[in-house]
């Protein structure tokens, strides 16, 4: 992915929390894009379950952590 689309999902993010960019998606839900490693990313549902990932396990559980920790900041 382009450094200037890194540059733009993470200036448009709700968020960004231990280099994860945390993004509203337009039907609700929370769209999370590891910004070092862009090919990584998950969608989860505002009950902060996994809707759709590519990320390893571990990398799920930390992730999901983050969410659950930081989803009130999330205004939308």
């Amino acid at each position: 992915m382009p450094e200037k689309e890194l540059e733009r999902i993470a200036e448009n993010a709700k968020f960004v929390v231990s280099g994860y960019a945390f993004s509203a998606t337009e039907d609700g839900n929370v769209s999370i894009l590891n910004l070092e490693h862009p090919e990584c990313a998950m969608v989860v549902n505002r009950a902060g379950e996994i809707l759709e990932t590519n990320m390893d396990s571990i990398e799920q559980q930390l992730v999901l952590d983050l969410c659950a920790r930081n989803l009130q900041f999330m205004e939308m």
